[in-house]
C-alpha cells in the first residue's frame, strides 16, 4: 500500500510496504538576511520493519530557488554533493553506472513549486538522514515579503520544527504568521521581534500533530507562511554594502499613481467555455471597477475573429466602466483562437491614440493578454507571432500575459511578455481563477514611476546588475546589486532619475562602505555572504534571460560560458550544471540534474535524485518499486527497456526519458517531401534532418509518410552524410563519393554498413547514430522502403540542442498519474503533466527494430496525440526546414 496521498506529490514520504517507517525528526531551518533566504530541510528516518522498504524523500522547492547542496547519511555513510559542468557530471555518472554503482534520477513538478525527490530502498533497521540546502531572493509583492515553506511530512514526527531567523538592517515594520495550517495549530507559533531582527518558531509536539487525540495521521499538511515588511526612511532607497558588494533596495511610496492606458485582450474561444469564462468575467468586472478616473482603457476580445468594445481608448468614467462590464458579461465563448490579430489590433489602438495626442505624456501604456490556448486561426507559428508583436509594439508599451489552465503554451506567453517589458503568470483554471487574476492585476495596477535609472560613480563599482527599468509599480521593489571597490572607496553615492506623475525626479543617497560591519559581524544568524549571493542570483537570472533572447549563436555561446562559470563559482545548479552526489570512496554516485527549459531560458533550481527500478545495474539499496506516477502495468508488460531515443515507421517518435525511465511516443502527420529537423545543435555544429516520403496510395483516406532520406551535417568538421533508401553519400567540401564502408581518418568519422540494412555513424568515438533500412516488397501496392534512426543517450550534445529529438537531450520533467481505463480495454489512459501542459496519454506498445528488424521488439510507451502537441515545444510545423542540412531557426 502507498501511504502518501495521490495523485500529486504533496507528501515528502511515500512508502511501499508496512507502515513502519518512522520519522525521528523533520526540521526546516531558515535564515533571511536582507531578503536573501537560506533554507535547510533535514529529515532523519528509520525503517523499523525487519524487511526493506522503498522510501521517497520528496520536498517542494520554490521555482525561483537555486539548490546548492544535498547530503544523505545512510547508516553512517555520508553522501556529499559537488557542482560540476553538466556534461562532465553526466560522464562521471555514466562511468559509475556502467560499473553497477550508480543510482538513477527523476524530476517532478507541482503546480507552483518544484520538487526535489530522492528515492531509496531502505533495509530493515537502517537509519537515513536527508539534508537539502537552497537559496532564493524574496520579491516584494503588494507591499510585503512572503516566505512560504511547504510543510508536509506525511506522518507524525517525533521532533518537528520550523525555525526562521530574520535579519533586516533597514528595520522591521512588522512580522506576521498567517494561520495557513488551520485552527488546529492556533497558538503554537511564537514570534519574537526586535528592531532589526525576528525569530519565528513552530514546534508542535507529537500529540499536537495528531489530527485527533486517537489518530495516527498528522494534521501538519499545508504551507507555513511568514510575511513581513521593512522600514523605508528615504525615497532614494537603501544602499547596503558588505564584504565587497552592494545592494540597492528601492521601494518608494506616498507617490501619486501615473495614469494608465490599458488594453485588455481576452480570449473568448470555445476552450474558455464554462468555469474559465465565468471566473474571467468575475475578475474583469472587479478590475474594471478599480480603474481610476484618469486611466484610459478598451477591451479587445477574440476567437477566430477579433472584436473591440471601443475602437479607441476611452476615459475610465463610471458610465464607461459600467458599459464595459455589460459587454464582458454578454460574451459567449466559441470558435478558434487568433492571438496574432488580437494583439496587433490592441497595439494599433494604442499607437493611434498616441499619434492623435490622446495620451498623457506621463502615462504608462500596457496590454494585458488573457488566453488559455495555442493559436488555431490566422498566424499559427509562435515565433512569427513574437516577431510581429516585437516589430509593431512601441518601445514604451509593456505586455503582460496571463495563461489560464494547463493546456496553454505558457512558455510562449512568458517569452512574449519578457520580450516586451512585461511579465507573465500562470493562472490555474479552477475556482480560484478570479482571485488569482485580480491579485496579478493588483501588482501592475499602480504605476508610480517610469524611466527609472540608477547611476553610480564610475571606478567605484563594477559588474552592476540591470540598472534601468521601464516602470516601478506600487507595492513592489527594484533591486540593483554590484561589486564595490571597498579598498579605495569609503562612501558610495547613488543618483536615481525617474518620471513621476507631476515631476522629473532626481534622488540621491549615500552609504558608508563599512556602515553595516559592526551589526552584521556580531549577528550569529546573519549570512556573511548575503550580498554576494544576491548579486550572483540577479546576475545569473539576467544572463539566462539575455541568452534566451540572444540574436546570434556566438552571443548565446558567450552567455552560456558566463552562466556556467558563475554557476561553478557559486556552487549552484543552473541549466548548465548538475550536482554529483557520491560516497567517500566515490564508488557509488548519483546525479541531480536540472534540465534547461529553453523557452523560459531559466532553470528554476529544481532537480531530483532517485533510484531506477528498471536498471539492473543499480545497487540493491537504490532499487525502487512502481509508484502511482509510474503505473505498475508498465513494468509487467512483455516489453524491453529501450534506453534509446528513436524515430521509425510512419514516422513514430519514441523519446526515452533517461531519468524517469519512461518512454513518450508521438507521430508526426506531415506531407511527402517535407523536411523535419530532428536535432539542431548550433554550439556543437551538428544537424540531423529527415525528409519524408509517402506511401504509394492512401489507406482509410490517410497517406502514410516515412523517412526516405536522413541527412547528417557535422559543420565543425565540414562533413555531410546523406543516407537514403538507395545509397549513402559523404560530402566533404568539393569531395563527394558513394560508399558502403568508409573510415575517414582525418576527422575520425566512421561510417559502417552491416548486411545492407544497418548504418552506424561514429564521430570522434563520442557520438554515434544508427540508421536502419526497411526493405519492402517491390510490388507491394502501398508500402515503400523507409529509414529509422536510433540515438543513444550517451551522445553529448550541448545545452543549446533542439529539434524534435534534440530538445529532449535535456530532459523535461514529466509527471504521469491517474491511470484509468481507456476506450480500448487494452490501452489504459493516464494524465501527464509536462512543460506546463496537462495531457491525456494512452498506454501502448511500439516497436524497436534494432534486434529484430522484421518483427521488432515491444517497447512500452505513453502516446501523445496531435503530433506531440504539448510535449514538443511549439507546433510540429516549427520544425520544418528548407534543406537536408539546414539548422533550425529560432529554436
Amino acid at each position: 500500500t502507498y501511504l502518501a496521498p495521490f495523485p500529486g506529490l504533496s507528501s515528502p514520504f511515500q512508502v511501499a510496504g508496512d507502515d513502519k517507517i518512522s520519522i525521528y525528526s523533520y526540521k526546516v531551518l531558515s535564515s533571511i538576511t536582507s531578503r536573501v533566504v537560506n533554507t535547510m530541510i533535514q529529515s532523519k528516518v528509520e525503517n523499523k520493519a525487519k524487511h526493506a522498504q522503498n522510501l521517497v524523500f520528496d520536498v517542494q522547492i520554490p521555482k525561483g530557488a537555486f539548490i546548492h547542496n544535498f547530503t544523505m547519511n545512510i547508516n553512517g555513510i555520508t553522501f556529499t554533493s559537488s557542482i560540476r559542468e553538466k556534461s562532465a557530471a553526466r560522464q562521471q555518472y555514466a562511468q559509475a553506472r556502467a560499473k553497477g554503482k550508480a543510482a538513477g534520477i527523476v524530476r517532478s513538478s507541482a503546480l507552483d513549486m518544484e520538487n526535489f525527490k530522492a528515492e531509496l530502498n531502505v533495509p530493515g533497521g537502517m537509519k537515513v538522514q536527508f539534508e537539502i540546502h537552497y537559496q532564493e531572493m524574496m520579491r516584494r509583492k503588494l507591499g510585503s515579503y512572503e516566505y512560504v515553506i511547504p510543510l508536509q511530512p506525511g506522518r507524525l514526527a517525533k521532533h518537528l520544527e520550523v525555525d526562521v531567523r530574520i535579519i533586516e538592517p533597514q528595520g522591521l515594520r512588522y512580522v506576521h504568521v498567517p494561520n495557513s495550517l488551520g485552527d488546529h495549530f492556533a497558538g503554537i507559533t511564537t514570534i519574537s521581534k526586535g528592531e532589526k531582527k525576528a525569530h519565528v518558531s513552530f514546534k508542535p509536539t507529537v500529540a499536537q500533530q495528531r489530527k485527533c487525540p486517537t489518530c495516527s495521521a498528522t494534521a501538519v499538511d499545508g504551507d507555513f507562511v511568514v510575511k513581513y515588511d521593512v522600514h523605508r526612511e528615504t525615497k532614494a532607497g537603501e544602499l547596503e554594502i558588505f564584504n565587497g558588494y552592494f545592494i540597492h533596495y528601492f521601494a518608494p511610496d506616498n507617490l501619486d499613481p501615473l495614469p494608465k492606458n490599458i488594453l485588455f485582450v481576452i480570449d473568448v474561444s470555445g476552450s474558455m467555455w464554462g468555469l474559465k469564462m465565468k471566473q474571467t468575467i468575475e475578475a474583469m468586472k472587479t478590475i474594471l471597477g478599480d480603474l481610476r478616473p484618469d486611466d484610459h482603457f478598451s477591451i479587445v476580445d477574440f476567437n477566430h475573429n477579433v472584436r473591440t468594445w471601443r475602437d479607441d481608448l476611452v476615459a475610465a468614467t463610471a458610465p464607461q466602466k459600467e458599459d464595459a462590464k455589460k459587454y464582458i458579461q454578454e460574451i459567449q465563448p466559441n470558435g478558434g483562437t487568433n492571438i496574432n490579430e488580437a494583439l496587433l489590433r490592441a497595439i494599433f489602438i494604442l499607437k493611434e491614440a498616441s499619434n492623435l495626442g490622446m495620451l498623457d505624456p506621463n502615462s504608462v501604456s500596457m496590454i494585458i493578454l488573457v488566453s488559455d490556448g495555442d493559436p488555431t486561426v490566422g498566424e499559427l507559428k509562435l515565433t512569427k507571432i513574437q516577431k510581429n508583436v516585437k516589430q509593431n509594439i512601441p518601445e514604451d508599451v509593456s505586455l503582460f500575459s496571463l495563461g489560464i489552465g494547463f493546456d496553454v503554451d505558457y512558455d510562449f506567453l512568458d517569452r512574449l511578455a519578457h520580450e516586451n517589458h512585461g511579465m507573465a503568470q500562470r493562472i490555474f483554471g479552477n475556482q480560484e481563477t478570479s482571485s488569482q487574476m485580480k491579485k496579478f492585476y493588483n501588482q501592475v495596477s499602480t504605476p508610480l514611476l517610469k524611466k527609472v535609472e540608477f547611476n553610480y560613480p564610475q571606478g567605484s563599482v563594477s559588474d552592476v546588475t540591470q540598472n534601468s527599468f521601464d516602470t516601478y509599480f506600487g507595492g513592489s521593489e527594484i533591486v540593483v546589486a554590484g561589486k564595490v571597490d571597498a579598498d579605495n572607496v569609503q562612501h558610495l553615492q547613488s543618483i536615481i532619475t525617474a518620471t513621476s506623475s507631476n515631476a522629473e525626479l532626481v534622488l540621491e543617497t549615500l552609504a558608508d562602505v563599512e556602515g553595516l560591519d559592526d551589526f552584521l559581524k556580531k549577528e550569529p544568524h546573519a549570512d556573511p555572504k548575503f550580498t554576494e549571493k544576491l548579486w550572483a542570483y540577479l546576475t545569473i537570472n539576467q544572463l539566462l534571460a539575455e541568452r534566451n533572447l540572444a540574436p546570434t549563436a556566438a552571443l548565446k555561446r558567450n552567455l552560456t560560458r558566463s552562466i556556467l562559470q558563475m554557476s561553478l563559482d557559486h556552487h549552484i545548479v543552473t541549466p548548465f550544471t548538475a550536482m554529483l552526489i557520491e560516497n567517500p570512496e566515490r564508488n557509488e554516485r548519483m546525479l541531480a540534474d536540472s534540465p534547461q527549459d529553453r523557452k523560459r531560458g531559466c532553470c528554476q533550481g529544481t532537480l531530483g535524485v532517485a533510484s531506477n527500478g528498471l536498471d539492473k545495474s543499480i545497487p540493491p539499496w537504490a532499487k525502487s518499486t512502481p509508484t502511482p506516477e509510474q503505473p505498475s502495468h508498465a513494468r509487467k508488460a512483455p516489453t524491453v527497456s529501450t534506453h534509446i531515443t528513436s524515430v521509425d515507421s510512419d514516422p513514430h517518435f519514441i523519446i526515452h526519458l533517461l531519468k524517469s525511465q519512461e518512454n513518450i511516443c508521438f507521430n508526426i502527420d506531415s506531407e511527402p517531401g517535407k523536411i523535419l529537423n530532428l536535432v539542431s545543435d548550433p554550439d556543437s555544429g551538428i544537424v540531423i534532418n529527415g525528409q519524408l516520403t509517402g506511401a504509394k496510395q492512401r489507406e482509410n483516406k490517410k497517406l502514410s509518410t516515412y523517412f526516405g532520406k536522413i541527412g547528417f551535417y557535422f559543420k565543425n568538421k565540414g562533413l555531410k552524410v546523406e543516407i537514403s533508401t538507395e545509397m549513402i553519400t559523404l560530402k566533404d567540401g568539393s569531395y563527394r563519393t558513394r560508399l558502403s564502408f568508409l573510415f575517414y581518418a582525418s576527422t575520425r568519422l566512421l561510417v559502417s554498413v552491416k548486411k545492407d540494412r544497418r548504418v552506424t555513424i561514429t564521430v570522434d568515438t563520442e557520438m554515434s547514430f544508427m540508421v536502419l533500412l526497411h526493405r519492402m516488397w517491390k510490388n507491394h501496392p502501398v508500402n515503400v522502403d523507409f529509414l529509422g534512426i536510433y540515438i543513444p543517450p550517451t551522445n553529448r550534445f550541448s545545452p543549446s540542442a533542439h529539434g524534435l529529438i534534440g530538445q529532449f537531450m535535456s530532459e523535461p520533467e514529466v509527471h504521469i498519474y491517474s491511470e484509468r481505463p481507456g476506450r480500448d480495454p487494452e490501452k489504459p489512459e493516464a494524465t501527464m503533466e509536462v512543460k506546463g501542459h496537462k495531457l491525456t496519454v494512452i498506454s501502448g506498445l511500439q516497436k524497436d527494430y534494432r534486434t529484430d528488424q522484421v518483427f521488432g521488439t515491444n517497447v512500452h510507451c505513453w502516446f501523445v496525440h496531435n503530433s506531440g502537441k504539448g510535449f514538443i515545444d511549439g507546433h510540429y510545423k516549427d520544425y520544418l526546414v528548407p534543406h537536408l542540412y539546414s539548422f533550425l531557426k529560432n529554436p
